[in-house]
């Protein structure tokens, strides 16, 4: 049995079980001056509180035997007794395990035995206020037990949407951190045969450093990003995510591919939002993969702009777009990248030909 505060499991089971029973017993014990109570009376009330123990595991037969208990006790014993206590908690574990309609029968049944019992009387035991009283008590029981289940079922599906969120956060990041890295290498690794099949082989040294630096980027980003998936109880890797402050070394990663990269930055440089500032550098990063792969560009203008209420960044090829004028799976993801932050992202015909990725991102973040 597992021992914790909250309690749960077994050893939430067990303390049901032991409350319930102290009180019936207790209360039992102080009544025994409204007639005598025999063997069969305490043993009817010790295993209906003792069952209590299984209520969630075996609901039905929990809630079976303590309404039988109950059944037999007031017409051996009479009133003196809140054995009624024992069949109220089953009827809240049934309801709780989501048999609702089981539990709805039998507290019907049991209403049904007591006004049976109490038209059968020669006397009252019970008035017509403690009568309703006791219809309540036992739709509160079985009503109590099915919002608890549905509580929990909620709280384990806001705990599945959380984690399935993660893992699409934790795809997107390897999307965009080893797409990079990957088209880079792809490029030098083309342009290092290419010369090999020309017999130039002079330039193969700087080709091939290329790739293993950005072979090595990768490495590092893939476990960095991958460290989110340790167990809570290892040591947490990691650097802080790359930002805007990182935009220069993406720049000059791009220019070893060959591309002819010219960055800029206009207004007053300051500290964003982290979620923007990652944001804004993946949307770059995404744009120059994207130009790497598909646009056969020559000449890429990367340019960033803060303004007093945003951050603003474009990235503008001559190339020809994206291969079909389509939207990828490339733009979409920088998409969710800027609205993820509540900014806005417009891709496009450039200016002077080629294409545009323009996303506007605001400093207050998603609101």
């Amino acid at each position: 049995m597992e021992w914790s505060w909250p309690p749960r499991g077994r050893f939430a089971d067990a303390l049901v079980a032991g409350a319930v029973g102290a009180f019936v017993l207790g209360s039992t014990v102080l009544s025994t001056t409204h007639g005598d109570v025999g063997v069969v009376s305490w043993l009817l009330v010790g295993t209906a509180s003792a069952a209590l123990y299984h209520r969630r595991r075996h609901p039905v037969a929990v809630a079976a035997y303590t309404l039988l208990a109950c059944a037999l006790y007031y017409p051996l014993t009479g009133p003196g007794s809140p054995i009624m206590l024992t069949f109220m908690a089953a009827m809240f574990g049934a309801g709780e395990t989501g048999r609702l309609w089981v539990a709805a029968g039998f507290g019907t049944l049991a209403f049904g035995f007591v006004v049976v019992g109490e038209a059968a009387s020669e006397r009252r035991h019970l008035d017509d206020v403690s009568l309703f009283l006791l219809f309540g008590w036992l739709v509160a029981s079985v009503a109590v037990g099915g919002v608890v289940r549905t509580r929990r079922a909620y709280l384990r599906e806001a705990q599945r949407a959380a984690a399935t969120g993660e893992r699409l956060r934790i795809a997107r990041e390897l999307h965009d951190a080893l797409g990079h890295d990957l088209s880079l290498i792809n490029v030098q690794a083309s342009a290092a045969l290419r010369r090999m099949d020309k017999g130039d082989t002079a330039p193969q040294r700087d080709a091939l450093a290329a790739v293993k630096d950005a072979s090595g980027r990768g490495l590092k980003e893939l476990r960095r990003t991958l460290g989110v998936l340790r167990q809570v109880d290892e040591p947490a890797p990691l650097a802080p995510p790359a930002g805007l402050a990182a935009l220069p070394d993406l720049l000059d990663r791009s220019r070893q591919a060959g591309l002819a990269v010219h960055g800029s930055v206009t207004g007053a440089v300051r500290e964003v939002p982290p979620s923007v500032d990652v944001a804004a550098y993946r949307i770059v990063q995404e744009a120059l993969t994207n130009v790497t792969r598909h646009a056969s560009a020559s000449r890429v203008d990367v340019s960033v702009a803060y303004r007093e209420r945003e951050v603003e960044v474009r990235v503008a090829d001559d190339g020809r777009g994206p291969n079909g004028g389509g939207a990828g799976s490339g733009i979409l993801g920088m998409t969710e990248r800027a609205t993820s932050v509540g900014g806005t992202l417009d891709t496009g015909p450039g200016d002077d030909g080629g294409f545009r990725v323009l996303a506007r991102l605001p400093l207050g973040g998603a609101s």
